[in-house]
């Protein structure tokens, strides 16, 4: 029985979750302690070292973690291509070729000067799958292995698992105001500047680069794209307009803040609000303490929790208004069948983690949970949105895509919501944390 890619993405992000969670929930048999047989989960979660002039001093230690991982991708990812139609050996050929792009994207973004200038392995990923598309060329046979839905789809369900509620409470109403107030008021008024100031034509690329802008970066704009069934190029133009701005601001933002000398909080809270990518926001608020980095991360994932919202409402909006047949109602089933399915896993996971973490002791919910699985969850979802970028470079043609930067309108979209996101999320952090519930900021 051939299933739907949403679901795939569900059993195979549940499956990774649950194959992390093993390393802490099995138990000792007699003396042996089948701990010791599980370090290959560890092994697995490979991150590699930074290094300056010699390549290989990334990989100390890392060889047969890569390799492991390798043939675990090959067999997890594999079983879920056969449940979409696609043979086993075809794609098992094909992706390790681009598992090898996906080792060089981190290899290059490990560079201590790459690092530095916040250049990420998401930008070498695309950037190198698109050389290849368009220099070299992509092979009939190479074709198999690009499931960039699938992979960004997995990794969005393991992303859910790190969204606890906890965390949310711990830095309350605040943090509320900053992720759930402005987002959505810059989402709805960069889409209406997208379609009745610069009367960009394609109403999918609107909403997929203003939710990528406005909510949370590449995870947003793959749940807008899928609730409105935008075209592959257009997911490649806001991604790509996302990763060169990301670079930009969380090297930008930090000196910024340092210059204005801004407290660790709200300069966390801007950071958190505003800069796309969960990674680039913890590495900017980083620069600036470790308050800073708390808020900025925990606001973050405040705001993740709107992809789910967002996707909904976008599918709804798509089916009542864009593609609405005069004379006709909109059923509640045409809504769920746009509606993007793996959001449930991204939800479910979510809320299962945070009930566990609740019934769990702090000690053991920072070992067990974010000490733990979700340093297997973390490195697996790291991987498989690499996996995800490389794929989406390798099927971006430039001549395909030089069509949806026609008169700069892109751009001038991406930079003015973002100027108004950037505006109004200093505003409302400086408000709600200084202002309004002053007591809460001073525990921070």
């Amino acid at each position: 029985m051939r299933w739907t890619e949403d679901f795939v993405a569900i059993t195979l992000g549940a499956f990774l979750l649950l194959f992390g969670a093993t390393y802490f929930l099995i138990l000792p048999l007699g003396d042996i302690y089948i701990f010791e047989a599980m370090d290959g989960i560890k092994a697995m979660s490979v991150k590699l070292d930074t290094w300056n002039t010699n390549p290989w001093q990334a990989f100390e230690f890392k060889w047969f973690g890569s390799i492991l991982l390798l043939i675990f991708f090959v067999l997890v990812l594999g079983f879920g291509t056969t449940r979409l139609t696609e043979r086993f050996g075809a794609f098992a050929k094909a992706f390790v070729v681009i598992f090898l792009l996906a080792l060089l994207s981190f290899l290059l973004a490990s560079q201590s000067d790459f690092k530095a200038a916040g250049l990420g392995y998401a930008l070498w990923a695309i950037a190198i799958g698109i050389f290849i598309s368009n220099v070299i060329g992509v092979p009939e046979w190479l074709k198999a292995g690009l499931k960039h839905e699938l992979f960004i789809k997995t990794g969005l369900v393991l992303l859910g698992a790190e969204v606890l509620f906890g965390k949310v409470l711990a830095i309350g109403l605040p943090g509320l105001f900053v992720a759930w107030v402005v987002t959505p008021v810059v989402l709805v008024t960069t889409f209406w500047f997208g379609q009745r100031i610069l009367k960009i034509g394609s109403k999918s690329l609107n909403i997929t680069i203003s939710a990528d802008m406005s909510v949370c970066g590449v995870s947003a704009a793959i749940a807008a794209a899928a609730a409105s069934k935008a075209k592959k190029e257009e997911l490649t133009t806001a991604i790509g307009l996302s990763m060169v701005f990301t670079s930009i601001m969380m090297v930008a933002m930090p000196a910024l803040i340092k210059a204005l000398e801004m407290p660790e909080v709200l300069g966390g809270a801007w950071i958190g609000g505003t800069v796309d990518a969960t990674g680039a926001v913890v590495a900017a608020g980083a620069f600036l303490g470790d308050t800073a980095m708390n808020v900025a991360a925990t606001i973050k994932m405040i705001q993740n929790i709107l992809i789910g919202v967002m996707a909904f409402g976008v599918a709804i909006y798509w089916s009542a208004k864009v593609e609405k047949t005069e004379g006709k109602t909109v059923s509640a089933i045409e809504i769920w069948k746009r509606f993007p399915k793996f959001i449930l896993g991204f939800i479910g996971a979510s809320i299962i983690f945070s009930i566990v973490q609740q019934l769990l002791s702090p000690e053991d919910s920072v070992a067990m949970i974010e000490k733990g699985v979700f340093l297997f969850s973390k490195s697996m979802r790291g991987w498989l949105f690499c996996l995800a970028f490389v794929s989406i470079g390798l099927s971006t043609n430039f001549k395909e895509l030089k069509s949806q930067f026609s008169g700069g309108k892109p751009l001038i979209l991406y930079v003015s919501g973002q100027l108004l996101n950037i505006l109004l999320t200093l505003l409302m952090a400086w408000i709600m944390f200084y202002k309004v519930f002053p007591e809460i900021t001073e525990t921070l």
